[in-house]
């Protein structure tokens, strides 16, 4: 049909349509064709120079290969790399190209047709995704209770290890009483209160309640749902928390306080007792109905251990003669209003929020922001960031977790956790955990009703399947046990003890 030949280039040999003979030519000089075409009438009406002819070369040599580089198109063609260089800038410049580093060996700057690399692009993660077997939500709960160190031995110990969990927990909201006496104590080894209050002295952490009180009044300071946050994330939480705060009906004593701060700023508790000319006593209760109210903030957690401690302990600690540092309002360091902040929600700071839940989860899903705080974006928002970082390889998207509906991301760390652990036999570990701990998952990843998130209530789970809930000073078993496990699994429940392996031994 002599509609194609083959064009010869010095050793090189290409074939080209006879449309394309004109560009052909122009770009390579003295070439021969074997067989001898001709190119239509209609094709040959189009003058050609080098530079055009080498751009649309360069152009179909693009849509028929996938990444590639400069060099290698420079070989291919017979061009020189300069020519090559500029056909690639101009392509560029039109939208028909891409640079980046698309393969894993290559070390040299590569080109792709855009077209091109959206599908390779699309066909990797489709890919990737049916690579994933999903695991129970029985074992993601193992996985999680690993992720976060309530299981992981050994457990984590030191200032370090607390930033660290800080860190995975920042933003979420905890009774005030629960920090200390649950949370941190499951995921750290022989937790030590010094460790917090040095993180908040040395201002890599901070502590306040992000979400202001519904109620004229800020409630008790023990239910307060306060947050551990990082000083770098701070303005990002306080921009996402609720800017539209109850009109709450202070007492004289915080008022005063409030004016205080107010006026001359972040101040020591003995300032403030001097300045307001309040009784001790007054101080404390306006320092813990701010607190409440989330109005203001101490430089250190032993501001907050004070507010916990009732009145009568310390009168007995007073009788006796003893003062401990860690539990004294005059060692929290300064007293200081809570700054609200106001920003635009960017796709920046989408980003972040959503770097902080995988941190958090390692695999998240819709559900598992129902048991964060209502003023986080909704999931439909933060997909787009997660669809986003997907995207761009950070982390892996598919179905990890099995009978969970919607869209699933997890961190590359988590993906290789998932499948060592789907490997790894059930071993019947009980695990004890406060229902005000951010993993009571009961009622959304878990099956049965959801546990209130109260310091008194308790979750077992075993293998990650709750066992039995202990509500409102009652022991509840969901499943049937044989006397002697139940008397175990009891005293695991009410003593917030870790089980290990067989029935009886902890």
């Amino acid at each position: 049909a002599k509609r194609a030949t083959c064009v010869v280039v010095g050793e090189s040999r290409y074939w080209a349509a006879a449309e394309c003979l004109p560009m052909v030519r122009a770009a390579y000089k003295n070439i021969e064709t074997n067989p001898h075409i001709e190119t239509p009438v209609q094709y040959t009406e189009r003058e050609w120079d080098a530079q055009s002819a080498l751009l649309d070369i360069t152009r179909g040599r693009l849509q028929a290969i996938g990444p590639t580089t400069a060099t290698q198109l420079s070989a291919t063609l017979q061009q020189p790399r300069t020519a090559i260089d500029t056909a690639l800038l101009a392509l560029e410049v039109e939208g028909f190209v891409m640079r980046g580093q698309f393969t894993i060996n290559d070390s040299e700057l590569e080109w792709c047709e855009r077209r091109l690399l959206a599908r390779i692009h699309r066909y990797t993660l489709q890919s990737l995704r049916a690579e994933i077997e999903p695991v129970s939500a029985a074992d993601c709960m193992r996985f999680l209770l690993e992720w976060q160190g309530v299981t992981r031995q050994p457990q984590g110990e030191g200032l370090q290890s607390l930033l660290t969990i800080v860190e995975q927990l920042e933003g979420c909201e905890v009774p005030a009483a629960a920090w200390e006496t649950d949370v941190l104590p499951s995921r750290l080894h022989d937790y030590d209160p010094n460790w917090l209050d040095s993180a908040c002295l040395s201002g890599r952490a901070l502590w306040a309640r992000l979400t202001p009180p519904k109620a004229s009044t800020g409630g008790p300071i023990r239910s307060t749902p306060i947050s551990l946050v990082t000083r770098k994330h701070s303005a990002l939480w306080q921009s996402l928390a609720s800017q539209q705060a109850a009109t709450l009906q202070l007492s004289h004593p915080a008022q005063a306080i409030a004016q205080h701060l107010q006026t001359h700023g972040a101040s020591f508790f003995d300032d403030i007792k001097t300045t307001t000319q309040l009784l001790p006593s007054q101080a404390e209760d306006g320092l813990a109905e701010l607190v409440a109210a989330g109005l203001v903030t101490a430089d250190s957690f032993s501001g907050l251990r004070a507010l916990l401690i009732p009145q009568e302990r310390k009168r007995r600690m007073a009788a006796r003669g003893r003062r401990i540092a860690l539990f004294g309002l005059e060692d929290a360091g300064r007293w200081s209003l809570v700054h609200r902040h106001t920003s635009e929600l960017d796709a920046t700071a989408l980003e972040q929020i959503a770097w902080i839940l995988l941190r958090r989860y390692g695999v998240v899903f819709r559900r598992v922001l129902e048991r964060e705080a209502d003023w986080l974006p909704p999931w439909h928002v933060l997909l787009r960031a997660l669809r986003r970082l997907e995207a761009q390889g950070h982390i892996r998207g598919g179905r990890f977790v099995a009978g969970i509906p919607g869209e699933q991301f997890a961190l590359p760390d988590a993906v290789a956790a998932l499948r060592a652990l789907r490997r790894k036999p059930a071993s019947e570990q009980l695990v004890s955990l406060s229902a005000a701990d951010p993993l009571n998952l009961v009622g959304t990843l878990l099956p049965g009703a959801r546990v209130p998130a109260l310091t008194g209530n308790r979750i077992l789970l075993r293998d990650g399947v709750p066992i039995a809930v202990y509500i409102g000073g009652e022991a509840q078993f969901l499943t049937a046990l044989e006397p002697e496990r139940e008397w175990a699994a009891r005293n695991v429940l009410l003593h917030k003890q870790l089980m290990h392996a067989q029935t009886g031994a902890t």
